[in-house]
């Protein structure tokens, strides 16, 4: 009988430990699921960007990266917040950058129409050249 009585102990005792290692698991586990990385500030930015804005901020990256990242960081900061919500399109980025002081240069191509399509105007100004030869 006292066998009986210790047996019922030492599963008690087991119970308890192994009740203590599972929650000690759940508490340090759910920090891990809770603690979501922060997204990136370029990447909140990227998903605000519309037409040609992640091409005027390729540009500005490459022309003035410091900078550049000082205003990514800020921009992140406003559209998270929720103060800014619109869509910034290449203009509106570009202007921003002029506004501050970083003037950064696009790439321009003129396109011109000759004979029913559309080529650009350094080819169409070699070709009138070619021809006046």
């Amino acid at each position: 009988m006292s066998d009986d009585i210790e047996l019922e102990r030492l599963k008690a005792k087991r119970l308890a430990e192994m009740q203590k290692n599972i929650s000690t698991i759940k508490q340090t586990s759910e920090p891990e699921q809770k603690e979501k990385p922060k997204p990136n500030p370029r990447d909140i930015v990227l998903k605000s960007l519309g037409f040609r804005g992640e091409e005027v901020l390729q540009n500005a990256e490459t022309q003035f990266p410091n900078e550049t990242r000082a205003v990514i960081v800020q921009l992140a900061q406003l559209i998270s917040s929720g103060e800014f919500d619109e869509k910034i399109d290449g203009g509106q980025l570009l202007s921003l950058f002029r506004t501050i002081g970083l003037n950064v240069r696009m790439q321009t191509k003129i396109n011109v129409e000759q004979d029913g399509k559309f080529v650009s105007l350094t080819d169409k100004l070699k070709s009138k050249k070619n021809d006046e030869e």
